[in-house]
């Protein structure tokens, strides 16, 4: 996020057939993230932001099970600048804005 509105790149296709490539397991090209976004329609301004983890096999999107759950938050939660990752009901992931530590905002 960045002054209040919410900023994503790099999320790539959501089914793709990149299936099977090998030499990138490490980027977990496995999972997929659906950005369920609101935004308030006067400002742009996020509203609300629900990640909805699914696994993908043989061109299929399953609902991701919990490992693969808590690994994304945990990948999110360290990349995230300012924002904290944190879990839903359901299965979803969210962001809720990081507490400042200190006077730079670390």
């Amino acid at each position: 996020m960045h002054g209040g509105r919410l900023i994503l790149y790099g999320c790539g296709d959501f089914i793709d057939d990149y299936e099977g490539i090998s030499g990138y397991e490490e980027y977990r090209a496995d999972l997929r993230l659906a950005h369920l976004v609101t935004v308030e329609a006067a400002t742009g301004r996020l509203a609300g932001l629900r990640m909805v983890p699914f696994t993908v096999r043989r061109m299929r999107l399953e609902r991701a099970p919990d490992e693969d759950r808590a690994w994304l938050r945990a990948t999110l939660d360290r990349i995230s600048a300012g924002v904290d990752v944190v879990p839903l009901p359901g299965g979803a992931l969210g962001v809720a804005a990081r507490a400042r530590t200190d006077q730079a905002g670390r």
